[in-house]
C-alpha cells in the first residue's frame, strides 16, 4: 500500500481511538494487531492491502461503543468504509475490508467468510494471549474494577478459550506458547492460594495439582 494512504489510515484510526477510554483497546494494541495480521497474512497469502487497512481501522468504532453499546465491529466497519471511500484506497476492495472487520470479533461468535477476516480475528486474540495479553488484562481489570476475582474470571472465560478459536495454521502456531503461558499463570495462581489455605475460586479448581490427582 502506498506510504502517503498508509500514514492517511493510522493517522485516523489514532485520532478515532483518542476519543475513547483507551485501556487494553489502545493505539498500541491496534498497531500490535497490524504487525501480527502481516506476519500471518504473508504466510498465508493475504491481500495484505485489506489486511492492513482492516487491521488499521478495526477498533476504530469502540469510542462509540461506549456511548451507545452498539457493536464496535459494526461501527468500525461502517466508519472504514466512510473513510476509505475519500482516500486512493481501491473502491472494489470496501467490501472486503468491511467484512473482515465486521467479523474480527471474539465474543459475537461470527465466523469470518474471507481469509484476511479469519487473519484479522487471529492476530486480535493473539494480541489478547500470552505475557502482553496478561498484562493487557490487569491493566484492564484494574480500570474496570473487576479485582482478582473478575480477572480469573475473565482468564478462564475468555482468554483460556482462544487457541480452540483459531482459524490459521499460522495463527495456531503463534497462539500455542502464547496459551501455555496463560495455563501456567492459573498453575501458579492456584498453587499460591493453596500455600496459603485459601479457597480456590471455581476456575481455578483444573489447574490445582492436588485436586488434579
Amino acid at each position: 500500500m502506498d506510504a502517503s494512504l498508509v500514514q492517511a489510515i493510522e493517522k485516523f484510526a489514532r485520532n478515532a481511538l483518542q476519543v475513547g477510554k483507551g485501556g487494553a483497546h489502545s493505539y498500541e494494541h491496534t498497531l500490535r494487531v497490524r504487525q501480527l495480521c502481516m506476519l500471518i497474512g504473508r504466510t498465508e497469502n493475504a491481500d495484505l492491502e485489506v489486511l492492513e487497512a482492516a487491521a488499521l481501522l478495526h477498533d476504530i468504532g469502540r469510542p462509540e461503543e461506549e456511548v451507545t453499546g452498539e457493536s464496535h465491529a459494526i461501527v468500525g466497519a461502517n466508519m472504514a468504509v466512510t473513510f476509505l471511500a475519500t482516500t486512493s484506497f481501491p473502491p472494489e476492495k470496501l467490501p472486503l475490508v468491511a467484512s473482515t472487520i465486521r467479523t474480527h470479533r471474539f465474543s459475537e461468535n461470527l465466523t469470518p467468510d474471507s481469509l484476511e477476516g479469519e487473519i484479522l480475528s487471529d492476530a486480535d486474540k493473539l494480541d489478547a494471549m500470552g505475557a502482553l495479553g496478561l498484562a493487557r488484562t490487569i491493566a484492564e481489570s484494574l480500570m474496570q474494577k473487576r479485582g482478582l476475582q473478575g480477572t480469573i474470571e475473565h482468564l478462564d472465560r475468555k482468554l483460556l478459550k482462544l487457541l480452540s478459536r483459531m482459524y490459521t495454521n499460522t495463527g495456531k502456531r503463534l497462539a500455542a506458547p502464547r496459551h501455555q503461558l496463560l495455563v501456567e499463570f492459573m498453575e501458579q495462581l492456584a498453587a499460591e492460594f493453596q500455600a496459603i489455605g485459601e479457597l480456590l475460586p471455581p476456575e481455578l479448581r483444573p489447574f490445582d495439582s492436588k485436586e488434579s490427582k
